[in-house]
């Protein structure tokens, strides 16, 4: 793929991807149609969860869950070798492990050629995301990353059909969800309860480093709040007065999006060499210019 400048007044097209995303079985093979849907990042990432594939703790009374699958290529036939695979979740408590050296409920593994996945862990449960709001509560799902070189880093979410909260989840109930609500059924061989999850990755709009140096640091917005843009991989993680809070891909004619299509950030690169930030939530629009810059 050619690689694309980004720069102002650009007029690259944004690639438009189907909102739904599967993997079916074709007699002989797997085979994708469209790309696996992105989620939110959430609150609770940790860069850095150690290479394993057993997340269970001894003592955790949760509910025993295998979780395995193949990540392909965005032909949906090809699987992926050496492709990089986060998930985190929350215990049997409704907590995330957030500072512990031991990372709890978060590992990652590597593909080999056959593209394969397989985490040990609990089935995670609802928790309440505002501890004030009773209206707030989530419904059970784990967190995935899957990150391989030129493809786009994938950032979702796995629900679990029949699971309460469901319906009333804005993120679970979107209809780019709707292939990630999945069974839990029970592995005959061992007893144990079975989430089958297959990835197709999608194709990567590369962008210069020299301009990921231009636009990452930190944005004194118009709201009074900071934000800060920090590369990782091929993905623009988004900090909100030091919270993490989004990840987004870059989708071409100078704009990046995260999650179920928000936020939405637009950057425009300013004549004396700063960059200003506008960045549109499913509830407002604010603007910020760049006043600490990294490594340029």
């Amino acid at each position: 793929m050619q690689r694309r400048i980004f720069i102002k007044n650009s007029s690259l097209t944004v690639l438009s991807i189907s909102a739904f995303g599967s993997v079916s079985w074709n007699g002989k093979s797997f085979e994708g149609d469209t790309p696996t849907t992105t989620d939110i990042l959430g609150p609770f990432y940790r860069p850095g969860a150690p290479l394993r594939t057993n997340l269970r703790l001894p003592a955790t009374k949760g509910t025993p869950i295998v979780l395995k699958g193949i990540v392909f290529k965005e032909d949906g036939k090809t699987p992926v070798n050496d492709a990089l695979v986060e998930i985190w979740h929350c215990d049997e408590h409704e907590v995330y492990d957030n500072a512990s050296d031991e990372y709890n409920y978060r590992g990652g593994q590597k593909t080999k050629a056959d593209g394969k996945y397989e985490f040990k862990s609990i089935l995670p449960v609802p928790y309440k995301a505002n501890p004030t709001n009773e209206a707030s509560y989530r419904p059970a799902h784990i967190h995935m990353r899957v990150s391989v070189p030129n493809q786009q880093d994938l950032v979702t979410q796995l629900y679990f059909k029949g699971g309460k909260y469901l319906d009333t989840d804005n993120f679970a109930s979107a209809p780019q969800a709707v292939d990630r609500i999945l069974d839990v059924t029970t592995d005959t061989s061992t007893g144990e309860s079975l989430i089958v999850f297959h990835v197709t990755m999608s194709k990567e709009i590369p962008l210069d480093t020299a301009v990921y140096k231009k636009i990452t640091g930190l944005y004194q917005m118009e709201d009074k709040s900071k934000v800060e843009f920090i590369k990782n991989d091929d993905l623009l993680f988004m900090k909100r007065n030091g919270q993490l809070v989004a990840s987004l891909k870059y989708m071409g004619n100078n704009s990046f999006e995260g999650g179920i299509g928000f936020p939405k950030v637009s950057f425009e690169l300013l004549p004396d060499g700063g960059s200003k930030a506008v960045i549109t939530t499913q509830t407002k629009t604010d603007t910020g210019q760049k006043y600490l810059k990294y490594g340029e």
